[in-house]
């Protein structure tokens, strides 16, 4: 059925079996990982046929797509505007969220192994880890800029390299712990690692030596 302006009207059932199909997808993937993790898996744990979640979601890795966007929703649903917070924050939810990756390696596997393959060209996933980048990227430099404005710290020309290196050391920290989880802690690492480059930001060290780049 189709509104007068276009918009397709998706049946309550239809949205109803999708989060059903969802919710055992985080639970298959999240304890087999997206390797050993199949459809049949999740439409068995459904009560539907692999046809059935094809249906749905057209493919494996459209899935495993939607169930990563599926669980950031899931870790907001209980704050009050369903969306990650603003201001200071914000630096303690992602260390929050680097500890409850603790608890699913196999979502962290499905996320590790589909953002690298996105840098590939027209990969079906690089639209989603664009945005997923962009959109962090500008709230964690929002949440820079009104904590400089909070300590005192004006025109801070380094939140931009802060903003891309947060992102990049967490998510280079879940490789880490994916490989060698015996060795990194991943939540106690993640941690570190942020508290040390917002006090960068805040509080600027001595300065290493300038980098030299050859004739």
């Amino acid at each position: 059925m189709v509104d007068s302006d276009q918009t397709v009207r998706v049946r309550p059932a239809t949205l109803a079996k999708r989060e059903q199909i969802l919710k055992a997808a985080v639970e298959i993937f999240g304890n087999k990982g997206s390797t050993n993790g199949t459809l049949a898996d999740v439409a068995e744990q459904v009560g539907i046929t692999h046809a059935g979640v094809l249906h749905h979601f057209g493919s494996k890795q459209k899935l495993l797509l939607e169930v990563l966007a599926y669980r950031d929703q899931a870790d907001v649903a209980e704050l009050a505007e369903k969306h990650i917070p603003d201001g200071p924050e914000l630096f303690l939810h992602l260390v929050r969220t680097a500890f409850a990756n603790e608890k699913r390696p196999g979502i962290v596997q499905a996320y590790t192994v589909l953002s690298a393959e996105s840098v590939t060209d027209d990969h079906p996933a690089r639209h989603f880890f664009e945005d997923r980048y962009t959109t962090l990227r500008r709230e964690v430099t929002a949440a820079f800029h009104e904590l400089c404005a909070q300590e005192g710290v004006r025109d801070p020309d380094t939140i931009a390299a802060a903003a891309a290196a947060i992102l990049a050391v967490m998510d280079g920290l879940q490789l880490q712990w994916l490989l060698h989880p015996d060795v990194v802690e991943l939540g106690g690492a993640s941690e570190f690692a942020i508290q040390a480059i917002v006090n960068a930001v805040l509080r600027p060290g001595p300065a290493l030596p300038t980098y030299v780049h050859p004739a």
